[in-house]
């Protein structure tokens, strides 16, 4: 799906390529969770980043993409370094590495120990945002600091789902991008990649939970949920549209 002449929604996926950047751009992979949830007692399958890696294969194949962009907290853990973490982002790196595929890393509020990866990799690695052509990659826990020059900002952070009803009242959650305006700016807002993060549902929960800052100085019932799942990617309207629809 073309969201502009520039930027594809990749169908299906909570992945964008950005024709200019010659990128793929996903946000919130949480690599290590299985093993993190582990310890607290948690077990649950081993599978998030197989469902990562080939989701990314695949939207690799489709676009020829020479460039992945992980939008922030590519870890799990705030305070520390989980082993399992540790494990699979260098199992992470060396599938970029096999593919030919450069990395750059755009560090949230769970990636304490990434920069350690800089040297030994080669890694482009930026601490909470990065102004990339006319694009502000920021993670989203902090307001954007170097958007006056970008055109628009991408942001992860608050992985977005819409909750939909049939008639029977039965109700589905669905991972979507946010699309709407900042400022004068665009701003996409990408759900996450990551297998169990099925998201905050932005029609149903008030605004003021919602976890980004920029939530605040946004009309989010103007913004477009654009849904992902299921092979296709499909444009519901706006917030405030399916807000009523409930």
């Amino acid at each position: 799906m073309k969201l502009t002449d520039d930027i594809e929604l990749i169908d299906g996926t909570p992945t964008i390529f950005i024709k200019s950047l010659d990128a793929v751009v996903i946000a919130d992979p949480h690599l290590g969770y299985e093993g993190v949830m582990a310890k607290k007692g948690v077990l649950i399958p081993k599978v998030n980043l197989k469902h990562i890696c080939r989701i990314l294969d695949e939207t690799l194949k489709k676009t020829g993409a020479k460039t992945i962009i992980v939008n922030g907290d590519i870890k799990n853990e705030f305070s520390k370094v989980d082993e399992e973490e540790f494990n699979e982002l260098y199992d992470f790196i060396n599938f970029a590495k096999e593919k030919k595929i450069s990395l750059i890393l755009i560090k949230g509020n769970h990636d304490n120990f990434v920069d350690r990866y800089r040297e030994p990799f080669g890694l482009k690695i930026y601490q909470q945002e990065a102004r990339l052509g006319d694009y502000l990659f920021f993670h989203g826990e902090e307001l954007p600091r170097e958007a006056k020059d970008a055109k628009i900002l991408v942001m992860g952070h608050e992985h977005p789902a819409i909750a939909i009803f049939n008639k029977a009242g039965k109700k589905e959650k669905l991972r979507c991008f946010l699309y709407g305006d900042y400022e004068k700016k665009k701003i996409l807002v990408l759900p996450a990649i990551n297998y169990f993060a099925s998201g905050t549902e932005i029609n149903t929960v008030p605004e003021s939970e919602l976890l980004a800052p920029i939530f605040e100085k946004v009309d989010v019932g103007k913004m477009h949920a654009i849904a992902a799942g299921y092979g296709s990617t499909i444009d519901f309207g706006s917030i405030s549209a399916l807000r009523k629809a409930i």
